[in-house]
């Protein structure tokens, strides 16, 4: 019996999704440095066939509906590990997928960037193994001590669940700002860069929220005003990095006090970048 060589279905939709990008996409995706672990996708469970079936999917988010403008791309490093610092909020994480877009499109040399997931999100059916080969990652400290070992690029929302469960009258304002993220860039040598988004914190107002309801894991269930988001206009500003190296030693990663102060340090460079977002933005949909 001889074996069939006609490609699978999920190759040839990815296929198809390839070659219905625009030119600088199917580039940007082409030229993506990728470690073959052996089976099809790499070690993090990445594969560039979903990446670029992912980038289709959600392109006319992107382009159509958020409309995403971005600036300050070049700060992004263009190898090595480093980590990308967000402020967060919207209800569902649309600023990360459309951060990971903008990095996708606007990176030189071309990069993906890892999104580090709520420790929830990996136990999800399904959608954790999607999230997988597009290159998210799970949170725990093994997953994320060897995706920096590997040199990636990493997006982690300091305000982790905190972000996206604020009320609209919480817009724009930083919550609980966690540290692990400053103690991961001291002690494997990453540097950090902050990112604001605006626009992502008026999409789709909160009015209240279920905490007593745990669905598949997930810490809350949102109450929202509207029953899809609104067709906000996002701003994304990506500043310069912050790197610790020189100043601290990996071994500086064990101090409560110097730890913390990077984090605010950080924490402060996002703030700067919200508002000069907002002073220079024209309105909620433009």
């Amino acid at each position: 019996m001889v074996a069939s060589t006609r490609p699978s279905l999920a190759a040839r939709i990815a296929a198809r999704a390839r070659a219905a990008l625009p030119l600088d996409w199917r580039e940007q995706v082409e030229s993506l440095r990728y470690a073959d672990a052996g089976h099809g996708f790499d070690s993090l469970g990445l594969h560039p066939d979903t990446v670029a079936f992912g980038a289709q999917a959600l392109r006319f988010l992107y382009e159509r509906y958020f409309r995403v403008r971005s600036s300050g791309a070049e700060n992004i490093p263009g190898e090595g590990p480093a980590i990308l610092a967000s402020n967060h909020s919207g209800a569902l994480p649309f600023d990360g997928a459309m951060i990971y877009l903008d990095v996708l499109r606007k990176s030189r040399p071309a990069r993906v960037v890892r999104p580090v997931l709520d420790l929830f999100v990996p136990g999800l059916p399904f959608v954790s193994t999607f999230f997988a080969r597009l290159g998210a990652i799970g949170g725990s400290r093994g997953t994320v001590r060897y995706a920096l070992e590997q040199g990636e690029l990493l997006l982690i929302f300091p305000e982790g669940t905190e972000g996206i469960g604020k009320n609209f009258s919480q817009r724009y304002q930083l919550q609980r700002w966690r540290v692990g993220h400053v103690e991961l860039a001291i002690r494997y040598g990453a540097p950090v860069v902050p990112v604001a988004v605006i626009g992502a914190e008026e999409q789709w107002p909160q009015i209240a929220r279920l905490d007593s309801v745990h669905v598949l894991g997930i810490p809350y269930l949102p109450l929202l005003l509207t029953p899809l988001p609104l067709p906000v206009r996002y701003h994304i500003l990506y500043g310069e990095p912050v790197d610790f190296r020189g100043r601290l030693t990996p071994q500086d990663a064990d101090d409560p006090e110097k730890v913390a102060a990077a984090a605010a340090q950080v924490k402060a460079a996002v703030a700067e970048l919200i508002a000069k977002g907002l002073a220079e933005r024209e309105g909620i949909f433009r």
